[in-house]
């Protein structure tokens, strides 16, 4: 029944999937890490309790959230010899140095300080321990440096020569490799964005728990307020500086990946005496036209060229060939810019209730507040859709198709192991994400328990269990007469 696919597609398809999973995990953890820090930051600076409460809450969702990030991300390291194993050898000698340096570096770093900063207060004491905080935080973040670096040249490659026998892109400046045009851009538009998906999770869990606490007639805890207010801040101020990165990020893909945008913006034809934005509408890559269209006009001229009859070439002007699927770039960019105005709404709506005083009253904006938990989850895929399909059909843009980078396989094996994977998936990460739910369902409270004090003990894999205290005690020789 596999045979009848094509090759390429599943591996496209197969790729897709395990790196959608894969990345809603870095895009909670880099937040949530940071997060931590904070609080763990606040409760040595003030001693309150709340804080330590939310730490040790937080802790726990994060170490499996952590772990189940780590997991997700080997598989598609091996993707690379698997099913791309062209790409691999082209890229390769441009491409390989910063993903190992994101090895060796950011991860090793986070794996480091991730078991004191778990199990390490009582033990290495608070400024140590504190230390080990900054270093998994900074160590997520260095390994998102690192990964959009790579996926950064791959849309705007720069610094490189090909061999002309080989075909490899070998490397020539180091730097202009890693800092490449478009990654300044994807680099803070992307980071922005995994804290703004923290702070709505964090948001919706708060808000969860002050409307059950409302319904059951109950006082909510200090430590449920404090999260909620801290989500609600942050949506307040990141969100409006998120949606001008994203303009940004927008104006300099219109440089280097014009067709890209004009899939985004579903502009079929070119429009001379300014362009309009386009709201609404089905793309018809047959008719090359946007059916049904709803548009405001020459306001995508004001947006991108910031004058109002500027002239926008089309994708008329692009053989058909050069084109991406435009329908999927389309509307996943729609979703992703439609939930970062509604994180934005969220965020002056939580401002309006904080001057009023009923930031903990508000039943319509916590309803509102746990609707939209997800929407950072859902807002990064749809931005990695947007990016990674709108750059097709090529790997490498301009340079290097996909068709020409997937290895030689047949579409049975490629689908054999598709398959295998939605199954291993969704059984291993659908029971992780419960757990995960589980632990955001129950309360923070006051004394939270450690992460030590929620197992009985450490996992002893070699088999060998110690003794109880009481039999390695030595005896007192003053009882015993000795």
């Amino acid at each position: 029944m596999l045979g009848s696919f094509d090759a390429i597609l599943l591996a496209r398809i197969q790729f897709a999937f395990t790196v959608s999973f894969h990345f809603l995990f870095p895009a909670f953890t880099i937040g949530l890490a940071s997060y931590l820090a904070v609080l763990n930051g606040l409760w040595l600076w003030t001693r309150d309790g709340r804080y330590l409460d939310l730490f040790r809450y937080w802790v726990k969702i994060f170490a499996l959230a952590f772990a189940m990030g780590v997991v997700s991300g080997i598989v598609m390291s091996y993707q690379f010899g698997t099913n791309w194993s062209v790409f691999s050898d082209k890229a390769g000698p441009v491409i390989g140095a910063p993903m190992a340096y994101e090895v060796l570096s950011a991860f090793f770093l986070e794996a480091g300080f991730l078991g004191i900063m778990l199990f390490g207060r009582s033990r290495v004491g608070d400024t140590l321990h504190m230390i080990a905080c900054a270093a998994v935080a900074f160590g997520t973040f260095f390994s998102a440096f690192w990964i959009l670096s790579v996926n950064s040249w791959m849309q705007t490659p720069t610094g490189f020569e090909i061999d002309a026998i080989t075909g490899q892109f070998m490397p020539v400046d180091f730097w202009q490799i890693i800092f490449n045009p478009s990654f300044p851009y994807r680099l803070v538009h992307t980071v922005t964005a995994a804290y703004l998906t923290t702070a709505f999770i964090v948001g919706g869990v708060g808000a969860f728990h002050l409307l059950r606490h409302r319904r059951r007639g109950e006082t909510p805890t200090p430590a449920t307020r404090t999260m909620f207010s801290m989500a609600m801040w942050m949506a307040a101020i990141v969100a409006p500086v998120q949606i001008f990165l994203g303009d940004l990020h927008g104006l300099n893909t219109l440089e280097h990946q014009p067709i890209k945008v004009m899939a985004m913006e579903g502009h079929y034809e070119s429009h001379p005496e300014g362009a309009p934005l386009y709201l609404f509408g089905l793309p018809n890559d047959e008719t090359q036209t946007l059916d049904y269209a709803i548009g405001i006009p020459k306001v995508s001229s004001l947006i991108l060229r910031h004058d109002l009859n500027a002239p926008m070439d089309g994708l008329d002007t692009i053989p058909d060939d050069e084109q991406p699927p435009v329908a999927i770039v389309f509307w996943s960019f729609r979703v992703m810019v439609a939930l970062g105005f509604a994180m934005l709404g969220i965020g002056l709506w939580s401002l309006l209730a904080r001057m009023r005083r009923q930031l903990y009253d508000a039943t319509w904006l916590h309803r509102a507040a746990l609707i939209m938990a997800p929407s950072g989850l859902i807002a990064v895929l749809a931005g990695w859709i947007t990016t990674e399909v709108g750059r097709q059909p090529y790997t490498v843009y301009g340079l290097l198709r996909t068709a020409d980078s997937a290895a030689p396989l047949a579409a049975p094996a490629v689908g054999a192991s598709l398959v295998a994977f939605i199954v291993i998936y969704f059984s291993v990460f659908g029971a992780g994400t419960f757990y995960i739910l589980r632990l955001m369902g129950r309360q923070p409270s006051s004394k939270e328990p450690r992460l030590a004090d929620s197992v009985k003990g450490p996992i002893r894999t070699a088999g060998t269990t110690p003794a109880p205290e009481e039999a390695t005690r030595r005896p007192d020789t003053t009882e015993t007469g000795a």
